[in-house]
C-alpha cells in the first residue's frame, strides 16, 4: 500500500484503494489496459459492465472496448459516466442519465473565496473554541460516524456506499483516509470523512449533532480539512453532487465555501462490440472506415 501519487486526479472510483476494498467485498474489478477499472455487476435483468467516472476520449474509449471485446465482453451492455464533459451518442450509446453537476474546490483555499455569509458562520465557529482533530478512519463498524451515517441512511432513505465498502477502504488504505472531528466541552459533535485518491480528495460522509449545528462546526471541519490538506499536497477537494431539487441548502453550503460547479459527462449506455464497430467507422480505432457507399 504505497503513498497516493499526487501528480494523478483520478477520481475516486478509479483509485487502487477502491479496487482492492471491492476484492476485500468480494468483488472481481478489472484493472484494463491504460488504468480504467472495470466492474461487472448482475442485476435482476441480466449482467452489466460497469465503468464509473473515467476520463474519456473518443480514442481511449475505442482502446477500453477492444480490450472488453478481447476479455469476452462484446455483448455485455456496459454502464459509463464519464468524467468530462463528453457525449457518447456518436458511437451508437443510449443517454440513461442526464449529466450531473459536482462541487469542485481547488486547493489551497483563502478566505477571500468564501460567501461572506459562509465566512461569518466560520467566524461564529471559530468563537466557540471548539477543537478539530484529524486521523484515520479505523476500520470498524462501531466508529459513531458509521452508526450515525447508518442510522441517518434509515430515517432520511438515501443511499450511497455501502457502509461495510467504506470500512473496507479504511481496511486497506487507512492512510487515504481523512477523518476530521469537531470537539466541544470534550464531546464529538460533528464528523467530516475524506477520502484522498491521488492529488484529489473526495468528501465522503459526515454527520452533526443540533450542537454541532448551533456552533457552525461544518464550516469549520471543511475549512480545516482544506488547510490539512492542500499541505498534504491535495490539491482539488470534490464536495459530491450537487442537487438543488432535494438538498438546496446543501448545494448553497459547498458553493459558498469557495467550491465551483462542475459538470461530468452524463451516464450512458452502450454494447462494445456495436460502439467499437462505429468508432472504427470514424477512425478513433485505426480500423478502415465502411466501404464507399454504404
Amino acid at each position: 500500500m504505497g503513498a497516493p501519487d499526487l501528480q494523478d486526479h483520478h477520481s475516486l472510483q478509479q483509485d487502487p484503494g477502491f479496487e482492492r476494498a471491492l476484492q476485500l467485498c468480494g468483488q472481481t474489478p478489472v484493472r484494463l489496459r491504460g488504468g480504467a477499472l472495470l466492474l461487472c455487476r448482475r442485476f435482476v435483468w441480466g449482467r452489466a459492465a460497469l465503468l464509473s467516472r473515467v476520463d474519456i476520449t473518443p480514442g481511449r474509449l475505442a482502446d477500453l472496448l477492444a480490450q472488453m471485446i478481447a476479455c469476452g465482453l462484446g455483448r455485455t451492455p456496459v454502464i459509463i459516466s464519464p468524467e468530462g464533459r463528453i457525449g457518447l451518442g456518436f458511437c451508437g450509446a443510449l443517454p440513461l442519465m442526464t449529466p450531473a453537476f459536482t462541487a469542485q474546490m481547488a486547493l489551497p483555499l483563502t478566505p477571500a473565496r468564501l460567501h461572506p455569509k459562509w465566512r461569518n458562520q466560520l467566524r461564529r465557529a471559530e468563537g466557540h473554541s471548539t477543537a478539530v482533530q484529524h486521523s484515520p478512519l479505523p476500520a470498524t463498524p462501531d466508529h459513531p460516524l458509521i452508526r450515525a451515517e447508518a442510522a441517518q441512511r434509515r430515517a432520511r432513505g438515501y443511499g450511497n456506499w455501502p457502509l461495510p465498502l467504506t470500512i473496507a477502504f479504511a481496511r486497506c488504505a487507512p492512510q487515504q483516509t481523512h477523518l476530521f472531528t469537531a470537539v466541544s466541552q470534550g464531546q464529538p459533535v460533528a464528523y467530516m470523512l475524506f477520502l484522498q485518491h491521488g492529488a484529489t480528495a473526495s468528501y465522503h460522509i459526515g454527520y452533526t449533532s443540533d450542537r454541532g449545528r448551533r456552533l457552525c462546526a461544518h464550516n469549520l471541519l471543511l475549512w480545516n480539512a482544506a488547510q490539512d490538506l492542500a499541505q498534504r499536497g491535495v490539491r482539488r477537494l470534490d464536495l459530491g453532487l450537487l442537487d438543488s431539487r432535494n438538498a438546496p441548502g446543501l448545494v448553497r453550503f459547498k458553493l459558498r465555501s469557495g467550491a465551483q460547479p462542475q459538470q461530468l459527462g452524463g451516464t450512458w449506455l452502450l454494447w462494445p462490440a456495436l460502439s467499437h464497430r462505429l468508432l472504427g467507422w470514424q477512425g478513433f480505432s485505426g480500423h478502415p472506415g465502411p466501404p464507399a457507399g454504404n
